[in-house]
């Protein structure tokens, strides 16, 4: 039976929820008539990353897995536009958006690094990680 590595230990997982953290505080700020358009929308791209991430380590193959990293992904690539077109409308600060960013591209780093690690797995056949790849995974 293999064991899989509890999600809430993976470094791209931390950096997904602190960036979604951030983006509710960032995005608490912006003006009112936005709450239905770019906030939610904003919101809930956040939200998207660290739960697709979730959810795919809780697949059972490696196929699976990789599938919902992409996913991850394509909602961290969503969220930089976003936030650009809220950076547009002035709805905050500069150094918010360089914070934001930085966390963004953080995450693009790792969450890259892990879906690679699953690429290599699929292409080897390998549809099962032990324990120990996936920790492995996690420290580039």
């Amino acid at each position: 039976m293999t064991k899989y590595l509890d999600y809430r230990e993976l470094d791209v997982w931390k950096v997904a929820r602190e960036l979604c953290s951030e983006t509710y505080s960032i995005t608490g700020a912006f003006p009112k008539t936005e709450i239905f358009s770019l906030t939610t929308q904003i919101r809930k791209s956040s939200i998207s990353i660290p739960s697709n991430i979730a959810e795919g380590c809780g697949r059972n193959t490696s196929k699976d897995t990789l599938q919902f990293l992409f996913i991850a992904r394509g909602s961290l690539y969503e969220l930089e536009t976003q936030f650009l077109i809220a950076a547009d409308q002035k709805y905050f600060s500069i150094e918010d958006l360089e914070s934001i960013l930085e966390k963004i591209v953080k995450c693009r780093k790792l969450l890259s690094g892990f879906i690679s690690y699953f690429q290599k797995q699929v292409t080897a056949g390998n549809h099962q990680p032990t324990t120990g790849n996936r920790q492995q995974a996690t420290k580039k």
